[in-house]
């Protein structure tokens, strides 16, 4: 919260729930974040680890970006769905345009 908030929210005791809701969507938009550019050397190399991690049943650490966030995902790579450009990991399905790093354990 900065300084200029103190005075915004000060004065959401005399505003309309409307006006509170379109406020408070304002501040979510502002805090949203923007998922980095992944270059091709990049993306090969999180794809040999995918591969590496599926052949020889390793586990592994994923960090991916989903809905405006960065989220981080462990465990054993149960599938690779290319056709429909989803793997399986930890019970998860994640799209793999989504996945921004990976470490092999």
């Amino acid at each position: 919260m900065s300084v200029n908030d103190r005075g915004s929210i000060k004065w959401t005791a005399m505003m309309m729930p409307e006006h509170i809701e379109l406020l408070k969507q304002t501040w979510q938009e502002q805090e949203r974040k923007q998922k980095p550019i992944i270059d091709e050397q990049k993306q090969e190399e999180i794809n040999l680890k995918l591969q590496m991690a599926v052949k020889n049943e390793l586990t592994i650490d994923l960090k991916y970006f989903l809905n405006h966030d960065f989220y981080k995902a462990k465990g054993k790579v149960v599938s690779i769905d290319r056709q429909n450009r989803y793997i399986k990991v930890a019970g998860q399905y994640l799209p793999i345009e989504s996945i921004i790093d990976a470490w092999i354990d």
